[in-house]
């Protein structure tokens, strides 16, 4: 347990401050340890070593833990401004027979090759600016600012899958196919080729049958839309990539000019359910960044007096739901799971308050000691698990101002305010236990058996600091959790791997890379069992690994 006292009521305090007049204080947390070392650069290490295993790595596993992240902050005497920004760089765990190899690679994106060939950041990223070659004279430097800046390929968030290939991608119109194996990069793959839509989620969702949904947006003389996507499960050649990629709708923005950002989105069986949040997307402030010398982040801001719209989208015929279910300002950046029952869709996610989390994390921060690293924590708003529970079955007949989750076992409340919206609260789903954890993030759950269906456990990491600290199992029948926590330790995305011949939900493993900041050359692999949380072994790397973001295991047995 911490010593660290959480602030558990939901009452914001204003203090004064020298950078800020005015600042949200939704945590008074003091005396938090540097991490600067999570945010360094470090060398790639192609070619596979091996790690000191501790405790006991179970035969049973046989495959890949995939993971991505940035690796490399600055080119030259150029730094990035945001996490976001650092180069992609991948990694390796194979795990065979309780032994464990380590190898990673930068990402070979043209972005990472044109800033080593120059040795300059060439290609705007999301925090950081290009900024004009110093080598072209002053009417050529004057001129490029006009230009619409180069979508960047640097594909640092996460490892997906289409059609059996793994790719790795980030926010943009452009994704990499990577051989797992050795990392290299095989392809280049533009959406835009395929459909028209200007980049797509790192968080696509797959059906059983191998058949990938995503979300991207689309520019046009009407105005900004957010499109479903469907990427059909199979190759018609060996070299298919998004070959046969449909929309299957296009959702037009509340706000032409300013569409709702987000990172991922939500499905059950029969929908694609996606969130309109608050977090806005100034789309003339992007446009205009270079002329302005601005980053993309800059565009982007946090607006609490829009409200939140659940869409919900047939799966089969592409119709968006004429309901619209609308819920107070939130932020969500991962859903944990959606399935339907009884006539309600239920939909858990992550979520807080307050948006603007984002701008918090530029490298600075995550660089800062002292009083000035407890401040950038302090203003972040905690979040936490929620549930929403949309009632399917609203027509003209539903009775108005009436709660339609009566009936449901579930503190969350629908009330139709008109014929065709639906007005939403949540149902917490976690006890007080998870505040003196500084909340909930990066959830996972045992997805390939349990997505889209009624499911009782999730995992994800606490964040009693900038990045997770601890790692926890929640039990939704009960809100109970179990916490795997070490000092100084600092566990990355936990992703579960299904034992073999598994008959629960819970049975398997957990993985998680977990960072030693303050610690040379001692990262490792943890394995947890997931029913107990108990640590079953780790696999000590001799190299540093910066945090990363997202990670998939590739099961070779």
């Amino acid at each position: 347990m911490s010593d660290i006292t959480i602030q558990q009521d939901s009452a914001t305090a204003l203090k004064k401050s020298k950078s800020r007049k005015n600042i949200n204080h939704f945590t008074d947390v003091h005396g938090l340890p540097c991490i600067e070392n999570i945010v360094r650069s470090v060398e790639e290490t192609p070619e596979p070593i091996t790690t000191t295993i501790t405790g006991k790595i179970p035969e049973w596993i046989s495959g890949s833990f995939l993971r991505n992240g940035p690796g490399k902050f600055e080119i030259g005497n150029q730094k990035f401004n945001h996490w976001f920004d650092g180069m992609a760089l991948l990694h390796q765990f194979k795990i065979s027979k309780g032994q464990v190899t380590y190898k990673s690679r930068f990402l070979s994106s043209d972005s990472y090759q044109s800033n080593k060939e120059h040795n300059r950041i060439t290609v705007s990223e999301f925090g950081t600016i290009m900024m004009p070659d110093p080598c072209k004279n002053f009417f050529q430097r004057f001129v490029s600012r006009f230009e619409l800046p180069k979508p960047t390929d640097n594909a640092n968030v996460a490892f997906v899958t289409y059609k059996g290939d793994y790719f790795v991608s980030t926010e943009t119109n452009v994704m990499h196919r990577v051989d797992p194996e050795t990392l290299e990069t095989t392809k280049k793959v533009n959406w835009r080729k395929f459909i028209a839509v200007n980049g797509a989620t790192a968080h696509p969702h797959t059906e059983a049958d191998g058949t990938t949904y995503n979300m991207g947006n689309s520019y046009t003389s009407k105005g900004a839309y957010y499109n479903i996507i469907c990427v059909p499960p199979t190759k018609v050649t060996p070299d298919d990539t998004l070959e046969g990629a449909t929309v299957l709708c296009s959702i037009p923005s509340e706000d032409k000019t300013k569409p709702s950002y987000y990172h991922s989105f939500a499905m059950s069986e029969n929908y694609v359910v996606f969130i309109e949040q608050p977090i806005k997307m100034d789309l003339l402030k992007i446009v205009t960044g270079k002329l302005r010398t601005k980053s993309i982040s800059d565009g982007i801001y946090w607006d609490p007096k829009r409200k939140t719209i659940f869409h919900l989208i047939n799966k089969k015929t592409g119709k968006v739901s004429s309901i619209k279910y609308f819920a107070q300002a939130l932020s969500t950046f991962h859903q944990i799971n959606a399935y339907e029952e009884n006539g309600f869709l239920i939909i858990d996610l992550c979520a807080s308050d307050d948006g603007q989390a984002i701008s918090n994390y530029n490298i600075q921060n995550l660089r800062q000691s002292g009083e000035a690293l407890d401040e950038v924590y302090n203003t972040l708003c905690r979040v936490f698990p929620r549930r929403f529970v949309l009632p399917l079955n609203v027509d003209l007949t539903t009775p108005l101002n009436q709660d339609l989750n009566a009936r449901f076992d579930t503190t969350a409340t629908a009330i139709q305010t008109a014929k065709d919206q639906v007005f939403c609260t949540h149902e917490d789903l976690h006890g007080e236990d998870l505040h003196q954890y500084g909340g909930l993030e990066f959830p996972q759950i045992n997805y390939g058996k349990y997505n889209t269906k009624p499911y009782r456990y999730f995992y994800g990491c606490g964040f009693r600091h900038l990045v997770g600290d601890s790692l926890i199992k929640m039990d939704i029948n009960g809100k109970n959790m179990k916490v795997w926590e070490q000092p100084g330790l600092y566990p990355s995305e936990p992703v579960f791997v299904p034992s073999p011949n598994a008959t629960e939900e819970d049975d398997g493993v957990v993985l998680s890379v977990v960072i030693t900041p303050n610690e040379d050359k001692s990262t490792f692999l943890l394995v947890l069992d997931a029913k107990t949380f108990e640590e079953l072994g780790r696999a000590a790397v001799p190299v540093n690994i910066p945090y990363g973001f997202h990670g998939a295991f590739n099961n070779t047995a």
